[in-house]
């Protein structure tokens, strides 16, 4: 779901979009940082930004990454900057979407909200969902944006 073209150049400007930017967008943010590392710029936003979810932070966790020190942030931060793709990861964001410069890939990735009511251990492992589904999608799309030209695709 992340394919898209090489960028051709080190690094690379993402911003992940959710309404609240409080599990799915940030969970992305957290896998995409350590995937492709330093030299990638990446950036999570919310149309109606609330605070991170105790459940992302613990999902993402059991996967070996920290967002404990990521906050919340308004997608309104990240207005008039260049990126090199805008990744949508909730259907409504996706139709209100700010418009960025043209240069700008939009990619979307419909990631069920797992912030359902409930009790904890339910919530919980709709949270282990969303991370399972975002986890299957980061490496591929690093591996083909960082492969030098002529590698041709990267298997995992």
């Amino acid at each position: 779901m992340f394919a898209a073209s090489r960028v051709g150049k080190l690094s690379v400007r993402i911003l992940i979009l959710c309404m609240a930017n409080s599990a799915r967008s940030q969970m992305a943010e957290g896998l995409l940082r350590h995937e492709a590392g330093a030299s990638w710029e990446v950036f999570s936003a919310g149309t109606k930004p609330t605070r991170v979810r105790p459940e992302a932070i613990v999902a993402i966790r059991e996967a070996g990454i920290d967002i404990s020190g990521h906050h919340s942030k308004s997608v309104e931060e990240f207005l008039g900057q260049d990126f090199d793709y805008v990744i949508t990861v909730c259907d409504i964001v996706r139709e209100s979407c700010p418009v960025f410069p043209a240069k700008t890939k939009h990619i979307h990735c419909s990631i069920e909200d797992p912030a359902v009511e409930g009790a904890m251990d339910n919530r919980l492992n709709a949270f282990r969902h969303a991370r399972d589904e975002l986890l299957k999608r980061p490496r591929p799309f690093v591996r083909e944006q960082t492969a030098s030209p002529g590698e041709g695709p990267i298997n995992q």
